[in-house]
């Protein structure tokens, strides 16, 4: 069972750094008390926090400006002055971007690893991407929530994850082990179509793990490749059902939960084929859920816009789930060659994402546009690796994948912190730094060889 912390110790835990360290012992050589009584005592902490954000952002900042400018005077030694000015610029940018890049990886490990544990709901999720994203976060050190309409399946599915997260204690370091030891995973069958079914998971949830930090909400159906035609009337309503009324449902009890929390929250809904409002020819009823989906995600970012609870989407791309196979061509199995992953990949790029996830709209997505790049011009390498020509799968059961998941994914990486800063907004601060840099030498008189 989780233990929430309250307001005050959340508090306490925030309060660290150089600069806290620097005025407590100030307060201590003075003899004053620094915990004013009351109201005037929350206004006081709200002050100190925004301004010691405020000074650590600036510092941040500072330093990569200094960075840049030796880097930059590096650059004017070695271009030889202004006959090779491109010379020079290319050092700048290409030294701007290098520090840029690891003071900025070197901030999202630090968070990510402050990060927990985190409680987390995911619905569909004892098989395909759901049960991945449920191992990810239980191999994150997070308190798992899982959830299907089989009581077997959940049952199945538990008892499975709970072996993994054994083998992840097994092969990690002390501290790993020390930050998985908070982790557990408990399930509960639940139809997101029914409304008392997703109040229990909700409150079995909040049962469980005392609060809710994150929401998935996984669950979807497809019913395969065809034209509309071809639909049955059970066909349109299980995947209309399940896919838009379920999130719905799913997302109303999460606010709900979150709203009362204090401290909020975060929902995902999972983007998916035809969400941005293209066509879907013969998925036409997948597509018009996913861009309802969008919809109700516009709505919400108004909705929420004065609250705590944080409503974003997530995008996996093309996985390959039983979702995505059913139905499938002989042409569409050679395409997923190309562009698809497994499960266990997008994963572990989701999760990381959505633990630290701030603010509210955000769009947390698998395939980015380098991603697809790199799949368009490696599409000849990629050919015959999950289908040979037949459309027969080459690639293994999900059980022998994960067989060693436990020891190669309980560790989160620099090169996992680096592709996650590269999303991050500093990357405009850092190239800034160097422009100013630039102009800073330019204009100054101080001479350098060959200037």
């Amino acid at each position: 069972m989780a233990v929430v912390k309250d307001e005050g110790e959340s508090r306490q835990l925030k309060r660290k750094g150089a600069l806290y360290s620097f005025k407590s012992m100030l307060v201590r050589l003075s003899g004053s008390d620094s915990r004013p009584a009351g109201q005037y005592r929350k206004y006081v902490e709200k002050t100190e926090e925004i301004f010691f954000s405020f000074t650590t952002q600036l510092g941040r900042y500072l330093v990569t400006m200094m960075s840049t400018e030796v880097i930059l005077a590096i650059g004017f030694q070695l271009s030889g002055g202004d006959s090779q000015m491109n010379t020079l610029i290319w050092y700048s940018w290409l030294g701007g971007i290098i520090i840029g890049t690891m003071i900025g990886a070197n901030m999202v490990l630090e968070e990510h690893c402050k990060a927990g544990p985190r409680n987390v709901v995911v619905t569909g999720s004892t098989r395909g991407l759901g049960k991945a994203l449920a191992r990810e976060f239980l191999l994150s050190g997070d308190r798992v929530v899982i959830a299907s309409r089989s009581h077997e399946s959940v049952h199945q599915t538990v008892e499975e994850l709970r072996e993994n997260l054994k083998e992840g204690i097994s092969v990690s370091g002390n501290k790993a082990r020390t930050n998985l030891s908070h982790a557990m995973v408990v399930g509960i069958a639940c139809d997101v179509c029914k409304p008392e079914d997703v109040r229990k998971l909700a409150n079995f949830a909040v049962a469980e793990l005392g609060s809710v930090d994150i929401w998935i909400n996984n669950a979807g159906t497809n019913k395969g490749f065809r034209p509309l035609l071809q639909f049955t009337d059970d066909d349109i309503d299980q995947i209309v059902s399940t896919n838009l009324v379920g999130s719905l449902l799913c997302t109303r009890e999460a606010i709900r939960v979150m709203g009362s929390q204090g401290k909020g929250g975060h929902i995902f809904n999972m983007d998916g084929a035809g969400s941005g409002g293209s066509s879907t020819p013969l998925t036409a009823v997948y597509g018009s859920t996913k861009c309802g989906l969008r919809q109700l995600q516009a709505s919400l970012l108004k909705e929420c816009k004065r609250s705590k609870v944080g409503v974003h989407t997530a995008s996996p791309g093309m996985v390959l789930t039983d979702l995505l196979l059913s139905g499938s061509t002989l042409r569409n199995k050679q395409m997923f060659n190309i562009i698809c992953e497994l499960p266990e990949t997008v994963a572990r790029t989701l999760v990381p994402r959505m633990r630290v996830v701030k603010g509210n709209g955000k769009a947390i997505n698998y395939l980015t546009p380098p991603r697809i790049l790199l799949a368009l011009v490696t599409a000849w390498l990629r050919r015959g690796r999950w289908f040979d020509e037949q459309g027969r799968a080459l690639y293994a059961a999900e059980a022998d994948r994960i067989r060693n998941w436990a020891e190669s994914r309980a560790r989160f990486s620099f090169t996992d912190a680096m592709e996650m800063y590269s999303e991050n907004t500093w990357v405009s601060v850092f190239s800034l730094s160097v422009v100013c840099a630039f102009i800073i030498l330019s204009s100054s008189g101080t001479a350098f060889p060959g200037t």
